[in-house]
C-alpha cells in the first residue's frame, strides 16, 4: 500500500512556503501594495477561519448532547463536570502562575522605558468585570443568539439542559436523539471538507502576516518573544508531565496524534481551528467521544492555558516597560482576578487583548502599552493557540482515563486502525 504524506506534512510545508512568500512581498513592495496584496491573500485564511467557525456550533451541540444522553443520568454528567472543572482550574491556576513568576525572573521590560502615554488609549473595550456580568453570560437568553454568536459556554450549558432531558425520556427521546446523532454525523463529513482547505489558509495567514510586518518584527522584539516562548515551553513540559502521572508512555503517543491539530492552531493562530483536528485524534487515541465532546468545548472556556500564562506575562511585562513597581499582594490579586474575568473568553484570534486591557486599567497602568505587543501579537498568539490545543487534549485523555472512559492500548490501535481503513475508502471512493 502506498504510504501517504501526512496532512501534519502539508501544513507544515504551507507555513514554510508562506513565510518565503510574504518576506518577497515584504521586500519587492512598499509598505502600502504589501498591505494591499496581503489583504487579497489573507482572503483565504478569513474564509478558512470563517467555515470554521460555521461549523463549530452545531458540531458542539450534536457531539455534546449525544455524548451526555448516552451517558445515561444527570448524576454521570455532574461527576464528569466536576472533574473536568477541576483539571481547568489547577492547570489555568498554574498557567498563570508561571506567567507571573517568568515575567519577575526574566523581566522582559526592563530597558524598554516606554514614554507616559497620551489620553487616546487603545481603542479596545475595557469593561470593569463583575461576578453578576460573568453568571450572566453563562447563560443564554436564546439558543439562537449563543448559536449566531458562537458563544461556546452557552452553547455548552444549553446542550447539558437539552442531553439530560433526552436521557431522561427514555424510549420517548431515542427517535430525537438519533437525528441529533445523524445532525453530528453530517457536521463531522462538512468538517472533513472544510479541513483539506487547512494548508492553503495557512499558507495565506503566514503570507499575509509576514509581507505586512516583515521578519525584522521577529527581531525587534526578540527578547520579549524569546522569553515568552521560553515560558510556553516550560508550561507545555509541566503540562506533559501531568499528563505522564496519569497516562504513562500514552502521553507520547497523544502528542504524536495531535501535532497536525497543534501546527493548524500555530500557524491560524486560532484554537478553534484545531477542534475538529482534536476530536478527530482524540477518537484514535482511545477517548470515548461521550467524554471528548463533553470535555473539549468546556475547555474551550475554561482551559485555556495559553491564554493564562501570556495574561500574566503580557500585563507585567507593560508594567515593567512603564517603569512601574508591583508588589507580590498586587500580583497576586491580578492573578486573581485574571483567573475570573479569562474564563468563557473564546479561542479565537486576539480574545485575551481584550482581557488584558481590562486587567491594565483595574491596576492603574496605562492601556496604550497594549500597543507595544500589538505589532507581534499574531506571532504571540500563534503559540497560545497550540498551547490551548495541547492543554485541552491532555485535559480530556486525563478525564477520559478518571472515567474508565479511555480504551486500552490494544483496543485504540484497533479503533485507530478502522479509522485509517475507514479514510482510505473514502480517497479511494
Amino acid at each position: 500500500m502506498k504510504k501517504r504524506i501526512p496532512p501534519a506534512a502539508y501544513i507544515f510545508i504551507a507555513m514554510l512556503l508562506g513565510i518565503l512568500v510574504g518576506y518577497l512581498i515584504f521586500s519587492h513592495y512598499d509598505k502600502a501594495q504589501a498591505k494591499e496584496l496581503a489583504g487579497y491573500i489573507s482572503i483565504a485564511s478569513d474564509i478558512f477561519l470563517r467555515l470554521i467557525k460555521m461549523v463549530i456550533a452545531p458540531l458542539v451541540f450534536s457531539t455534546l448532547v449525544v455524548g451526555i444522553a448516552h451517558m445515561g443520568d444527570a448524576k454521570s454528567v455532574g461527576r464528569i463536570f466536576g472533574k473536568s472543572l477541576g483539571w481547568f482550574f489547577a492547570a489555568s491556576l498554574v498557567s498563570l502562575a508561571l506567567g507571573m513568576v517568568m515575567a519577575n525572573l526574566l523581566k522582559p521590560g526592563m530597558g524598554v522605558a516606554l514614554p507616559p502615554p497620551d489620553a487616546a488609549g487603545v481603542g479596545l473595550a475595557t469593561g470593569k468585570f463583575t461576578v453578576k456580568e460573568f453568571f450572566n453570560h453563562l447563560v443564554p437568553k436564546s439558543v439562537a443568539e449563543a448559536m449566531a454568536q458562537n458563544e461556546i459556554l452557552q452553547i455548552v450549558v444549553f446542550s447539558m439542559f437539552f442531553g439530560i432531558a433526552l436521557a431522561a425520556l427514555g424510549e420517548r427521546g431515542k427517535n430525537l436523539l438519533a437525528v441529533v446523532d445523524d445532525l453530528s454525523h453530517a457536521m463531522l463529513k462538512i468538517t472533513g471538507y472544510v479541513m483539506k482547505f487547512a494548508p492553503v489558509a495557512v499558507f495565506a495567514a503566514m503570507a499575509a502576516t509576514v509581507a505586512v510586518n516583515g521578519l525584522e518584527i521577529l527581531v525587534s522584539f526578540a527578547v520579549f518573544m524569546r522569553d515568552f516562548y521560553f515560558s510556553l515551553v516550560l508550561l507545555w513540559l509541566i503540562l506533559i508531565a501531568a499528563g505522564f502521572v496519569f497516562l504513562r508512555k500514552r502521553i507520547f503517543h497523544l502528542l504524536a496524534l495531535i501535532k497536525e491539530a497543534f501546527l493548524l492552531a500555530f500557524a491560524t493562530a486560532s484554537s478553534e481551528a484545531a477542534y475538529p483536528k482534536l476530536l478527530d485524534a482524540l477518537d484514535r487515541f482511545g477517548v470515548k467521544r461521550k467524554i471528548s465532546s463533553f470535555v473539549m468545548p468546556m475547555g474551550y472556556s475554561f482551559n485555556l492555558d495559553g491564554s493564562m500564562i501570556y495574561c500574566t506575562f503580557a500585563t507585567l511585562f507593560i508594567a515593567q516597560a512603564y517603569g512601574m513597581e508591583l508588589s507580590l499582594t498586587t500580583q497576586i490579586t491580578m492573578m486573581a482576578v485574571l483567573m475570573l474575568t479569562s474564563k468563557g473568553i473564546a479561542g479565537v484570534p486576539r480574545a485575551s487583548l481584550v482581557v488584558i486591557a481590562a486587567t491594565l486599567h483595574q491596576f492603574n497602568i496605562p492601556e496604550a502599552g497594549l500597543l507595544v505587543i500589538l505589532g507581534i501579537d499574531t506571532f504571540l498568539d500563534m503559540g497560545r493557540s497550540a498551547t490551548n490545543a495541547v492543554g485541552n487534549s491532555i485535559a480530556s485523555a486525563v478525564v477520559a482515563k478518571w472515567e474508565g472512559g479511555l480504551l486500552s492500548e490494544e483496543e485504540a490501535r484497533a479503533a485507530e486502525q478502522a479509522i485509517e481503513n475507514e479514510a482510505e475508502l473514502k480517497l479511494h471512493a
